[in-house]
């Protein structure tokens, strides 16, 4: 290696700390969620439900192996669950849930709506030991006048096992683009692919509601890998008719072919029926962002949005936001101003 590469890794090394947290500020702290919590061993899906009387559980450190907590030498199923309260300013908040690294498998869940998961449960085991994510929360599954509870399902293999260490607690996004016509919510899905069902004309009035942004894995949709569809209408807002506009989708796991009024105006990745995950990409952590083209949207009148989806592996769907309609001035600034941030790997792409 030449030596100014040497010496720009070296430096790169030197910045990895501050990097890292600089990467953490991406996330702001509402509510921290470290510290006491209740367990209890065993596995009984009812422990989900947020009115479940948990009084008499054993108390727990959060974020800690169990192990070190007053189980030695225990493999297998337990739940965490912990109250919160949840101000009501923050109603119209983007937040974010995060319960750090679970060895080994996890499904999360907030009232009872399930937000998250990491692995795979026996009898198909796969480990999320060292997987972390922050799970997008719908407004629509919180309680701003009284009790929330989260509760997580967990399963250890063997070694360390429960919520062991890692950020634990609310968070909202310190730069989020906001649009200017949200578009998050309740939108038709089914499974499958059928080219037609782009078409402004296709009835989906039997398709399933689902809240978009999140897993569909999370919505009845547990353990599928394939093809799926989202369709939703809307009107154009007055203040935005003859504004040249971008649609945000904000992340897609895998790829996607969006289609406004039956007309293609984006995709990412490669839509085929064959894919070996290895064969993947980053199009998962992809803020997808399609320009509108003009004369598109038909003001006063509904426009329909179908997103054609593809998922290899595990999580799948519309998952993140932000969702919804922005100008391409303000798009184009929040660009400008994130590329602008300074990153030391720049260096080496």
């Amino acid at each position: 290696m030449p030596r100014t590469q040497v010496a720009k890794l070296i430096l790169v090394l030197v910045l990895l700390p501050l990097t890292s947290n600089i990467r953490a500020q991406g996330l702001r702290t509402l509510l921290n969620l470290r510290g006491e919590w209740k367990i209890e061993l065993g596995d009984d899906m009812k422990w989900a439900d947020p009115k479940f009387e948990d009084s008499k559980w054993d108390k727990i450190r959060v974020p800690s192996p169990w192990e070190d907590d007053g189980y030695p030498g225990y493999d297998g199923y337990a739940w965490y669950r912990k109250h919160f309260t949840v101000d009501k300013e923050l109603k119209n908040a983007v937040i974010y849930l995060q319960i750090g690294y679970v060895d080994d498998v996890s499904d999360v869940y907030v009232n009872g709506h399930m937000v998250g998961f990491e692995g795979q449960f026996p009898p198909n085991f796969i480990t999320g030991y060292n997987a972390t994510r922050p799970y997008c929360v719908p407004h629509q599954y919180l309680n701003y006048i009284g009790d929330n509870v989260i509760a997580v399902r967990v399963y250890d293999q063997r070694l360390a096992g429960g919520i062991t260490h890692g950020s634990v607690g609310l968070f909202e996004p310190r730069d989020y683009l906001k649009p200017d016509y949200d578009l998050a919510g309740t939108w038709k899905f089914t499974t499958g692919d059928n080219e037609s069902w782009k078409d402004a004309e296709t009835h989906d009035g039997a398709w399933s509601n689902v809240i978009v942004p999140a897993y569909w894995e999370t919505q009845g949709y547990r353990n599928y890998d394939g093809f799926g569809w989202y369709r939703m209408k809307f009107k154009i807002p007055e203040n935005l008719a003859g504004e040249r506009l971008i649609l945000l989708l904000g992340k897609i796991d895998d790829f996607d072919e969006t289609y406004l009024n039956g007309q293609l105006i984006g995709r990412t990745g490669r839509m085929r029926k064959n894919w070996d995950p290895d064969d993947r990409g980053n199009e998962y952590a992809q803020l997808r962002a399609y320009l509108i083209p003009s004369n598109l949207l038909v003001p006063g009148r509904d426009n329909i949005l179908a997103v054609r989806v593809n998922d290899v592996y595990m999580h799948g769907g519309i998952y993140d936001g932000p969702i919804g309609l922005i100008t391409r001035e303000k798009y184009r600034e929040w660009k400008r101003d994130t590329e602008d941030r300074w990153n030391p790997f720049d260096w080496f792409r």
